[in-house]
Formats: C-alpha cells, sequence, structure tokens
C-alpha cells in the first residue's frame, strides 16, 4: 500500500487528486498508475485504469488471473468494472470513499452475483495515511482558492 501511496504522491506533484494504484503478481509490480485526468483531460485516466492496462501489456493478456491490485482509495464504479472484467482476484484498498465508492459505500460490485467474477477485498489497510493524503490535498485546495479569491478582491 505505501507503493500506491508513492503513486498518489506523483499525482499530487501534478495538481492531480492524490490516488494511487499497484498491481502485483508473485510479488512484483506488473503495473502502477496515478490519477491523470486533469493532466490527460481524461475522464478514464483514473489510477486503477492506469495500473491495469500497463499490467496487461506486462502480461500481454487481459486477464490478470493470480494478481492483487492496491489502490489507496476504494475504487469508483468504472474501476471496479475494470478489475472485474480483467478477473482480477483481489482488491486492497486504503479508505473509502462515500461518494462514489463501488466496494460498498454506494455499491458493492465485489460480491454482486450478477458478475461471473467476484473479487476478494481487504479494506482499510493504511486507511489513517490514505486519509489523510487526502485531506492534506483539498485542504491545500480549498487554502489556494480562498488565497486566489482574496487577492482577486
Amino acid at each position: 500500500m505505501r507503493l500506491a501511496m508513492q503513486e498518489a504522491a506523483l499525482a499530487e506533484t501534478l495538481a492531480e487528486v492524490p490516488i494511487g494504484a499497484i498491481v502485483v503478481k508473485e510479488g512484483e509490480i506488473i503495473g502502477r498508475g496515478h490519477n491523470l485526468r486533469e493532466t490527460d483531460q481524461d475522464p478514464t485516466a483514473h489510477a486503477e485504469i492506469i495500473a491495469i492496462r500497463q499490467a496487461a501489456q506486462t502480461l500481454c493478456s487481459w486477464r490478470l488471473l493470480d494478481c492483487t491490485i492496491y489502490v489507496t482509495l476504494e475504487p469508483c464504479v468504472m474501476c471496479m468494472g475494470g478489475i472485474i472484467l480483467a478477473r482480477i482476484p483481489e482488491l486492497v484498498y486504503g479508505c473509502r470513499d462515500p461518494r462514489v465508492g463501488a466496494v460498498g459505500s454506494i455499491y458493492n460490485f465485489s460480491t454482486d452475483d450478477r458478475f461471473n467474477h467476484k473479487v476478494v477485498v481487504r479494506e482499510g489497510i493504511l486507511q489513517e495515511e490514505c486519509s489523510e493524503q487526502l485531506s492534506h490535498f483539498f485542504r491545500k485546495l480549498r487554502e489556494k482558492k480562498k488565497q486566489q479569491k482574496k487577492n482577486h478582491i
């Protein structure tokens, strides 16, 4: 999870929401990603999707069997869809996303019987640190906007 947090820190250096992901197979990182939505102006450039794409390229297969994906924030509907479609058997994430989380907060795609693939989930790994990483980013963003507004007046 700490490596996913390092990816999230890279996103923050680009003024992106600090979310990071890594895909691991047999103890080796085969995919990594961090948010690039603003940088790429791409609504699908979430950390998980980028890490999954890289892992698929590394393995030369869209089936990411025997892999684990580590993510700093509970995946959204799109990212859980990607995890399920890639057949990733295990998801480990840091903190919940009560706004759009699809692993229990809003929906729970990991156990939905309508899907032909189930995902084993471990949540709350380094929860406080992952949550603080996001909170710190948004605090700084609010302060910056407040200062810009103050300077504009």
